[in-house]
């Protein structure tokens, strides 16, 4: 059995961090390329629907990307990280386009944009014991996307960890090779961070149509499940 277990030290920093759980559980995702159409209407959808999150100058001053950008100094980043919801806003309100990738990270990307949620997956099969949302020791190996070299986690970072190493950095800002979605991904877990209540209450809605998208696209119904401070730690895979 694996659990996903959110740390008091987590709680402690944000004492309204909530984590909205999908799991799911035999999916083919692999890339269709009768579907690409499809996806990339949703991203379109998505992006369309985020200019609401974007309504002032500067940039940064925009409720949820001072949210993030506030909550990311509260905690040890890496030079140069920056919170998943303000680059993929960032790139919004530079007039950017998204492009299919592949069908979940198309599908929680378009959400995240439409909802304005911290969304990011990983596969369950590579999760190695539990997976925590904890804060690093420092120096749990981690080789992110891209790289080849390790770049181990920072003690004091706010991260997603497993008992090989880190799995995803400063929340969801870079993820592990190791665990990352693939094509070949058939058991992922997907989350919705939100770190206060209003972000909490947009994530509720997020992973509702989250787990429809999922269950039209791939016939697969997600499990949803809720970590919070009075509930930290849920089953992901039995």
């Amino acid at each position: 059995m694996k659990q996903f277990i959110l740390d008091p030290g987590v709680v402690d920093l944000f004492p309204d961090v909530q984590i909205n759980v999908m799991t799911l559980q035999g999916i083919d995702n692999h890339i269709q390329a009768d579907k690409l159409d499809y996806f990339q209407t949703l991203l379109d959808e998505g992006t369309k629907a985020a200019q609401q999150f974007i309504t002032v100058e500067p940039f940064r001053e925009n409720p949820v990307v001072d949210q993030w950008r506030q909550a990311f100094r509260q905690f040890k980043t890496k030079k140069g990280s920056r919170a998943t919801m303000k680059a993929l806003l960032k790139r919004v309100s530079q007039g950017k386009t998204f492009s299919p990738i592949m069908p979940l990270v198309d599908i929680y990307n378009s959400v995240s944009l439409k909802y304005g949620a911290s969304c990011g997956g990983e596969d369950v099969d590579a999760i190695v014991g539990d997976m925590h949302q904890g804060i690093a020791k420092g120096g749990e190996s981690f080789l992110p996307y891209g790289e080849t070299e390790d770049m181990p986690a920072l003690s004091g970072e706010v991260c997603y960890l497993d008992n090989k190493g880190a799995v995803c950095r400063c929340f969801n800002w870079r993820e592990s090779q190791r665990t990352e979605l693939t094509e070949a991904t058939t058991n992922p877990i997907l989350v919705i961070e939100s770190i206060n209540r209003e972000q909490a209450k947009r994530a509720d809605s997020a992973i509702i149509e989250l787990q429809k998208l999922c269950d039209d696209f791939f016939k697969v119904e997600g499990t949803l499940q809720k970590v919070t401070a009075d509930n930290r730690a849920v089953v992901i895979s039995e």
